[in-house]
């Protein structure tokens, strides 16, 4: 733990725009590509749009959504 520690701290003496470019040099670390997850989001895409399509899953507008997190 201390190891990150220090990197935190040399990392808050960077620039925003540097801190900002880490981070996402970080989240693309994290962010490894798994077929299996792919493929179950896309059977999950599909399901969905075919329960819209027999009337069994109803569309919801943005506004609505937005106004129950106000």
């Amino acid at each position: 733990m201390a190891k990150t520690d220090n990197i935190f701290k040399e990392t808050l003496t960077l620039r925003p725009s540097e801190k900002a470019q880490l981070i996402d040099k970080l989240i693309s670390a994290l962010d490894k590509p798994d077929k299996e997850i792919d493929e179950l989001w896309a059977k999950e895409a599909e399901d969905r749009i075919d329960a819209y399509d027999q009337g069994k899953l109803k569309a919801v507008s943005l506004e609505k959504i937005l106004q129950k997190y106000k």
